[in-house]
């Protein structure tokens, strides 16, 4: 006789989780603030141990380690903490994937405000101020130089994709460049590569600084304002499209889509990188709440799925557009094909 799995019963869990998950941001900062990962990294691994190189109290810090551990972030042996895999290998500064930086850009309180008025946002279909294409916002700065730890895999996979290591000549541009660093790993790959950098003046220093740390400088030229006001020229092998389109509504993105369109080679392609939801919006669980994100931060902005974007390129003249998962990482790659 077949047995049947009774149902669990209704639980208030998920509830819980969502309206206490404001206490696991706090707990993560100020775990990051406290630069607590590195200090058991280097040997503290003792509550009194880690609060000595922290700075900090022992009842503290035993508090945030424990909370740690049930977070999955810490492992916890007697009275003993260590690091789990994700926190030695993206929390600790020692590690060369630390992306712990993020914090001062996700962190930001003009970020963190807009989901205080969401109830809002929702009843206008839009938030109270859109900044996101504010001229020269200063937050863009701060992302420059918080989130370029982030994105080494998926600048290293876009690169690759484009045969940068194959080391022929290339003309790229990169809009909205941020920190710089898609277009750089480029140059850094391959030493017949050239990079045009579009973005707001003061964004556009961090990255001269960090062309210079990669000593890639000398073939890195900046192209200072709007991406949808300045003259990107033309001859482009390549123009990279990295987190942008979804801060607009699919007009304004069809519109910069046929500049760009212009400024390629008759070969040219078009390196888009987004977080990109299956078509049913609700899967995989990161793309598709990015949609949220938008919401609260932008009048017109989204999570595209793949058809949504496939129409926009078409839509402005481009041929064929593929998909490619970044490994291990929650985005997708779209190259789009003149």
């Amino acid at each position: 006789m077949a047995t049947t799995v009774p149902a669990m019963p209704p639980s208030p869990d998920a509830i819980f989780q969502m309206l206490n998950a404001y206490q696991q941001t706090a707990v993560l900062r100020a775990a990051i603030d406290l630069d607590l990962f590195s200090a058991i990294g280097e040997g503290a691994t003792s509550a009194e141990a880690i609060a000595v190189k922290v700075n900090a109290k022992t009842r503290g810090v035993r508090i945030l380690c424990d909370a740690l551990c049930i977070a999955g972030l810490l492992t916890k042996k007697g009275t003993e903490y260590g690091l789990s895999p994700d926190a030695a290998t993206f929390l600790d500064r020692k590690s060369p994937a630390c992306i712990a930086a993020i914090a001062g850009f996700l962190g930001r309180s003009e970020l963190t405000k807009n989901f205080s008025v969401l109830t809002e946002t929702v009843r206008n279909g839009m938030p109270p101020a859109d900044t996101v294409a504010e001229v020269e916002n200063p937050i863009w700065v701060s992302f420059a130089r918080s989130m370029a730890p982030l994105t080494v895999p998926s600048a290293n996979f876009i690169a690759r994709l484009l045969g940068a290591q194959g080391g022929q000549p290339m003309k790229v541009l990169d809009i909205a460049a941020g920190h710089g660093n898609f277009g750089i790993t480029i140059a850094k790959l391959n030493p017949q590569a050239r990079v045009v950098a579009q973005d707001w003046a003061a964004v556009l220093t961090v990255v001269l600084e960090n062309a210079q740390k990669a000593n890639v400088e000398a073939r890195m030229q900046v192209l200072p304002g709007s991406a949808f006001e300045v003259d990107f020229g033309e001859g482009y092998d390549a123009v990279l499209l990295t987190n942008f389109l979804h801060h607009f509504d699919t007009a304004t993105n069809e519109a910069l889509l046929k500049k760009i369109h212009a400024a390629l080679k008759p070969v040219g392609k078009v390196v888009t990188l987004e977080f990109v939801p299956n078509e049913d919006r609700v899967s995989p669980p990161v793309p598709a709440l990015f949609s949220v994100v938008m919401l609260a931060s932008t009048a017109t902005g989204d999570a595209y799925t793949y058809a949504e974007l496939d129409g926009m390129f078409r839509n402005a003249g481009f041929g064929k557009t593929t998909a490619h998962p970044v490994p291990g990482m929650p985005q997708t790659v779209l190259l789009s094909e003149k």
